[in-house]
């Protein structure tokens, strides 16, 4: 089993910067891809970044060049650095995780963009 803990929301104004962090424990030896999703009020959760070691770093066309999606494997955790924020990217941000045929999710952490 894989246990996802992120941290690191809040309230930001627009224009704003955030850096989200997914701490990872349990079998993490078994973790071959990590990845952030986002949730807004009233629509479907969607994909935001992935990171993996055999195809590197993705990101949606909606966030590319102003996220930026890292990981720390000495410190077990994944990042996910947010520039230049728009009010309507406020959602519940999950990470999530990929091992051995199953798909493992944090409890997500609550992202305000105020206008």
């Amino acid at each position: 089993q894989v246990q996802l803990v992120e941290s690191g929301g809040g309230l930001v104004q627009a224009g704003g910067s955030l850096i989200l962090s997914c701490a990872a424990s349990g079998s993490i030896f078994s973790i071959t891809a990590m990845g952030w999703y986002r949730q807004a009020p009233g629509k479907q959760r969607e994909l935001v970044a992935t990171i993996t070691s055999r195809e590197g770093t993705k990101h949606a066309a909606s966030v590319k060049g102003r996220f930026t999606i890292s990981s720390d494997n000495a410190k077990n955790t994944g990042y996910l650095q947010m520039n230049s924020l728009k009010p309507e990217e406020t959602a519940v941000y999950y990470c999530a995780a990929a091992s051995l045929g199953n798909y493992h999710w944090g409890q997500g952490t609550q992202v305000t963009v105020s206008s």
